[in-house]
């Protein structure tokens, strides 16, 4: 008897601690991730078209040199691409517009999914282990009555972590959904802000590869 109370004991606290370990990874995940979306992007389009005006003028006048030094220490998702492709420009617009795209999805939008799915993996998984927390806890409570005398304290503690356990596992994955589906809206307008402004530097950039390009 001791021995199962014991084991009912370790088995209840290791599931409650099981889910305290998913919720504050999946919220870890979502933090770096709101964070990392926000470093990466401007704050506003004004600011970002402010931006692609210096660089557009500089790229369309072949002027790369300066372009390097007005991108260079900026950590945000397109002045990085802007250095990497005019650092690569000796390999043409096409191969240099491929490089870019590629750290891009590599180094910013790979990083991103991978956390997201993290936090995928915590919805799903959280109700899971408060499920196991209901059927070990009624597990335990059809112990207690088949013991015949039944101690009504022994029984509620059973019942309590069934459902404690259940209500902690939908507490956890219900918010995260919620803040996942805000996340990804954050996303999508950091791409689109992203999209816009490459669209800009193509352009520049390619009139500018044209202009200092060798005549024969």
């Amino acid at each position: 008897m001791l021995l199962a109370t014991n084991l009912f004991e370790i088995i209840s606290n290791a599931t409650y601690f099981a889910l305290a370990a998913a919720a504050l990874w999946g919220l870890y995940c979502i933090v770096v991730i709101w964070t990392r979306v926000g470093q990466k992007r401007f704050k506003t389009e004004e600011e970002q078209d402010t931006y692609m005006d210096d660089v557009e003028a500089m790229l369309t006048a072949g002027d790369f040199e300066g372009t390097l030094e007005y991108v260079d220490g900026d950590n945000r998702a397109i002045p990085q691409m802007v250095e990497l492709a005019v650092s690569n420009r000796e390999l043409g617009f096409k191969r240099a517009r491929q490089v870019m795209m590629d750290r891009f999805q590599r180094d910013v939008m790979s990083d991103l999914e991978y956390r997201l799915s993290w936090v995928g993996t915590v919805i799903k998984s959280a109700p899971m282990i408060g499920l196991f927390g209901t059927v070990f806890g009624m597990m335990g409570a059809f112990q207690t009555l088949s013991q015949g005398d039944v101690n009504p304290q022994e029984l509620a503690g059973n019942i309590m972590v069934a459902l404690i356990t259940t209500a902690s596992g939908l507490a956890i994955a219900i918010p995260l959904m919620i803040i996942v589906a805000t996340v990804n809206i954050r996303m999508a307008k950091m791409q689109d802000l992203i999209g816009a402004g490459l669209t800009r530097f193509f352009e520049a950039f390619k009139a500018g590869l044209t202009k200092v390009a060798p005549k024969n």
